[in-house]
């Protein structure tokens, strides 16, 4: 039963980043990505994690989609005519990389797995945060100042002149 809401929940976060790469319309776009980003969450709690399933909806599926809407008031992006399709030039990175994954998901699936599978630790809030902390301090703080230069970018941007 698992392993077939797993497969719903993948597809699901396919299809929604899917949409969101391709649809023209911004706020459209982050409509998608939010619900790809809950069928992650769902995925990751399905995988005995959810520590990370709640993280990936405060952190990604809330914070980071109000920033992007907030960019995109900012800029007023709102306007999907205006916007000109790519040609045919442009998709060849976006084809190498599918490419890629393509190969690499086929010859993953082709080799057999010898592995015995992996029983999941038991950590709480406070270890994970004495171990995120401690060790990935300085990682975190750099990621903390890359959104506020992000937000800073945005403001200058989106200022009238």
């Amino acid at each position: 039963m698992e392993q077939i809401v797993f497969y719903i929940l993948a597809a699901i976060v396919v299809i929604a980043t899917l949409f969101a790469v391709t649809e023209r319309h911004p706020v459209h776009a982050i409509i998608y990505l939010a619900s790809s980003f809950f069928g992650l969450a769902a995925i990751f709690y399905l995988l005995l994690a959810p520590l990370a399933a709640v993280f990936e909806v405060i952190i990604y599926a809330g914070a980071i989609m109000v920033l992007f809407l907030f960019v995109i008031m900012m800029l007023d992006l709102g306007h999907p005519e205006k916007v000109k399709r790519p040609a045919f030039r442009d998709w060849w990175p976006v084809l190498l990389v599918s490419l890629v994954i393509l190969a690499s998901f086929a010859v993953l699936t082709a080799m057999p797995y010898s592995g015995t599978p992996a029983v999941p630790a038991h950590i709480d809030i406070r270890g994970f945060a004495v171990v995120l902390f401690r060790n990935y301090g300085v990682a975190v703080e750099i990621i903390s100042l890359q959104l506020l230069f992000a937000l800073v970018g945005a403001l200058y941007l989106g200022r009238r002149r």
